[in-house]
């Protein structure tokens, strides 16, 4: 258990006691084996994220590969200097002593690699998003249970200190049965201009939405969702090219998720979540996705935990350490694939409410597009 503090000091609202914050389990699990082996296949920008987060964990990576042989001397100097370079995938899939393969690179090439590590008999962590068609992801999914395999996604917000202690908070039923959930984030993501995410127009919905999508899932396991409606929109003054406005309603049987992306807030930027359940409500809420205040509130007072980490790099330690744990208790991972493909669907509808302009019942799809 991580021991949590009570900071009173919010604007709430209504006046409310202050009471002790919950201790939960938010923090990223510690593997009892460290003796499994990773080997990274795509050494571009977020790889340094990764490895820096492995290093500060004590793992072992002793293969670095990536197409761009430079890419992959640059991540070894700076992180494993004693690691083994390759642009070749196949001499990472084929060693001996590597256990876990950890997929970087972009969705099209992603599934042939997954497939190949698996048939090799390796556990893999796939960056998001997972897959761009179900069906694949299905059968990728099959596989890996045939095999006997581990197959996770790198779902890394799950490991966010304020995500993860309000799932946690919600799955100990600390404010009932969830009928809402409310999320905005409004930063200035213009900063892709001039990188490839430039050239996606769902940029918003499909990468980067894939985190608060994947976020309200964790929290309505087992609720299917009816429709999913989203629009997008550019504004004056932005300077990337996809459009930086996005809005989804997710509506459920007895509940209702909603998401709201403003891409283009250069100055004062904010990052909220709300959760409203039948005995309580949650809130986050902070300048960016590191720096987050979380409250809960309760017909017995209010309580603020002081939460210990920060998004990055902790997110990209704890998609990894569930993983070595679910390896080692022989479970499924907290971000496995099969669930993941609920939230892929989610994002997906969402794509498609946006292009087409009407509801989608996220049941029906199939595909990205």
């Amino acid at each position: 258990m991580t021991k949590t503090k009570t900071n009173y000091a919010l604007d709430s609202g209504a006046e409310l006691p202050s009471i002790e914050a919950a201790e939960l389990s938010y923090r990223p699990l510690e593997p009892t084996n460290r003796s499994l082996r990773i080997g990274l296949i795509g050494c571009g920008g977020i790889s340094e994220t990764h490895l820096q987060a492995y290093r500060q964990a004590g793992y072992d990576v002793p293969v670095l590969c990536d197409q761009v042989l430079q890419n992959a001397e640059r991540r070894r100097d700076e992180f494993y200097p004693q690691a083994e370079v390759t642009a070749d995938y196949r001499q990472v899939i084929e060693r001996a002593d590597i256990d876990i393969v950890d997929l970087t690179p972009h969705p099209a090439e992603r599934a042939r690699l997954i497939e190949a590590a698996l048939n090799r008999g390796i556990h893999v962590l796939s960056q998001k998003p997972f897959v761009t068609d179900l069906s694949v992801g299905r059968r990728l999914v099959n596989l890996a249970e045939s095999r006997r395999l581990k197959l996770a996604v790198n779902q890394n917000g799950r490991w966010a200190p304020h995500f993860a202690y309000l799932r946690e908070a919600v799955r100990a039923g600390l404010i009932g049965r969830v009928s809402a959930i409310r999320l905005g984030v409004h930063w200035d993501h213009n900063w892709i201009r001039e990188t490839p995410f430039d050239q996606v127009h769902q940029i918003l919905l499909y990468d980067f939405g894939i985190h608060w999508f994947d976020f309200a899932c964790s929290l309505l396991e087992g609720r299917p969702a009816r429709s999913v409606y989203a629009s997008i929109n550019r504004t004056p003054t932005q300077q990337a090219t996809p459009p930086l406005l996005a809005q989804v309603v997710v509506d459920y049987e007895d509940a209702q998720f909603s998401l709201v992306l403003d891409a283009d807030t250069p100055v004062g930027s904010v990052d909220h979540t709300l959760i409203v359940g039948s005995k309580g409500t949650a809130r986050a809420w902070g300048p960016d996705l590191s720096r987050q205040t979380v409250t809960i509130a309760t017909e017995n007072g209010q309580c603020s935990p002081q939460l210990e980490g920060t998004w990055f790099p902790d997110g990209f330690h704890g998609a990894m350490a569930e993983l070595m744990c679910a390896i080692g208790d022989d479970r499924p991972p907290l971000h496995n694939a099969k669930d993941n493909l609920t939230t892929l669907a989610l994002c997906f509808a969402a794509v498609q409410s946006a292009e087409r302009h009407l509801p989608v019942d996220p049941a029906e799809v199939t595909c990205l597009s």
